[in-house]
């Protein structure tokens, strides 16, 4: 964008080019079990040429330094001594079992003999992964690594504490490295941010928001942002905007006197759609920005932007977080469309995630839409920018053109293995990739209807 937005980039995270493509496996439904897709797939690999590394097998590769591996094996020992042994090899090498089955073996249908096959997923230390299957080889027969039938695929996080891990910043637009920006000739402004965002670099998932105690020139600088913005917000933002900023003046002390503590914001989010402020030192990466918002987390900045450009900061501060983002995450449409491109981006190959940070470009934080044949906008690096806000609402207006927002239609042509479902109870995310977890689901479902059918029959309707 040019050098008169608020932010130059997306709130707290980066959108750049990526040139890594994951290869996708095309998802072809499960009607045999795990055994019996993994020997498939054991037999397809062992047709093609050459050796296949233990290393291509690899799922999830966890930023906690272990990997998600797919192991198939065969037990030939009588009294179940080889599964004894197995057990004290997955004791030693402290493996983490995810899921076992097992089944008789090939040789064994006719019940005459104790041979079995397993096949489990496990989660075992990157380091540890060669010695671990060769350990397993000296107890068991016919060990195998296989192909899960998701593909390799990068690590996402899968319960909300793991958003501690999400926190790669991208290092342009600091005021520390970047010239250009208002406060890199200020070493007192400098000084200030490192305090502020070394809260954020502190925060782990549970801990109370930090609380920042403001100075007297940022409340000035906060107190001229605020003013000059909310003269406009009636004329040029959309209705939606318009009703959560009243409810936050309302419930959590918006004005131009104070700047909005995130606990308070937080609090109030939860409320309303479930939404929730966790603190962030910088400008995210958008894998890891994005995935926040698969549970419904947004990523919010504590500082503020220098006092020489009080209408204009290069990256995302909180005049930008709390003025341009949070008012729109109070209304319950808007708050799912935002947690649906988070769960769009989960498992998704680098191509992917450049082309939802896009979409989320031109919706959450430059989106225009039309209320009453007027031009409005929702997008944050309009609401948070004088500038932008006039310059770009007008010139669109006489063009004729009109970015809006939509359900993610985009989501259902990425190529995942797997669908995602979010539990609002636990706050974490269940991968459906196969039958019994769908079947569960499914299950909670009929029972949600149920209920449903229930209040109709009260009610008297068919």
């Amino acid at each position: 964008s040019s050098s008169s937005s608020s932010s130059s980039s997306s709130s707290s995270f980066d959108h750049s080019n990526t040139d890594n493509v994951v290869q996708n496996i095309p998802f072809t439904g499960r009607k045999r079990s795990l055994i019996e897709d993994a020997r498939r797939d054991r037999e397809v690999a062992s047709a093609s040429p050459g050796p296949s590394p233990c290393g291509d097998n690899l799922v999830f590769e966890e930023k906690s330094g272990k990997v998600r591996l797919s192991v198939l094996f065969a037990l030939k020992n009588e009294k179940n001594a080889g599964f004894f042994n197995a057990g004290k090899v997955f004791e030693t090498f402290e493996v983490k079992l995810l899921h076992l089955e097992s089944r008789p073996g090939r040789q064994s249908k006719n019940g005459l003999s104790d041979d079995l096959e397993f096949f489990l997923k496990c989660e075992v230390p990157s380091s540890d992964i060669d010695i671990f299957i060769n350990s397993l080889k000296r107890v068991a027969d016919d060990v195998r690594t296989v192909q899960d039938e998701r593909g390799k695929l990068p690590w996402f996080p899968q319960k909300i504490s793991d958003l501690d891990k999400c926190n790669h910043l991208v290092t342009k637009y600091n005021p520390d490295l970047d010239r250009d920006h208002p406060g890199f000739s200020d070493p007192e402004y400098r000084k200030r941010r490192t305090v502020i965002t070394e809260l954020a670099f502190n925060y782990k998932h549970g801990d109370p928001l930090p609380y920042v105690d403001y100075t007297a020139g940022e409340l000035a600088t906060w107190k001229e942002v605020y003013r000059t913005l909310t003269a406009i917000y009636p004329s040029h933002a959309c209705t939606q905007f318009l009703e959560g900023l009243q409810q936050l003046e309302r419930e959590c002390g918006y004005g131009e006197d104070k700047i909005p503590q995130l606990r308070d914001v937080s609090a109030f989010l939860r409320g309303r759609t479930g939404f929730q402020l966790r603190p962030v030192a910088g400008l995210l990466s958008a894998r890891d920005f994005l995935a926040s918002l698969a549970f419904r987390v947004f990523q919010c900045t504590q500082y503020i932007r220098h006092s020489s450009a009080p209408m204009h900061s290069p990256e995302p501060d909180c005049c930008h977080e709390l003025l341009g983002h949070i008012p729109m995450f109070t209304n319950t449409e808007f708050a799912q469309f935002s947690q649906e491109i988070g769960l769009a981006s989960l498992g998704a190959s680098d191509e992917d995630i450049e082309k939802l940070a896009t979409l989320y470009w031109f919706t959450v934080e430059f989106g225009l839409c039309e209320q009453n044949g007027a031009v409005k906008a929702y997008g944050a690096g309009l609401l948070s920018s004088y500038g932008e806000l006039l310059v770009r609402a007008n010139t669109l207006h006489m063009l004729g053109t009109l970015i809006t927002p939509t359900h993610v239609q985009f989501s259902s042509t990425i190529q995942k293995a797997f669908s995602i479902r979010y539990d609002p109870y636990t706050c974490s995310l269940e991968v459906l990739d196969d039958v019994s977890k769908i079947q569960k689901v499914l299950g909670h479902m009929m029972e949600d209807l149920k209920i449903l059918h229930s209040a109709l029959e009260r009610l008297g309707q068919n």
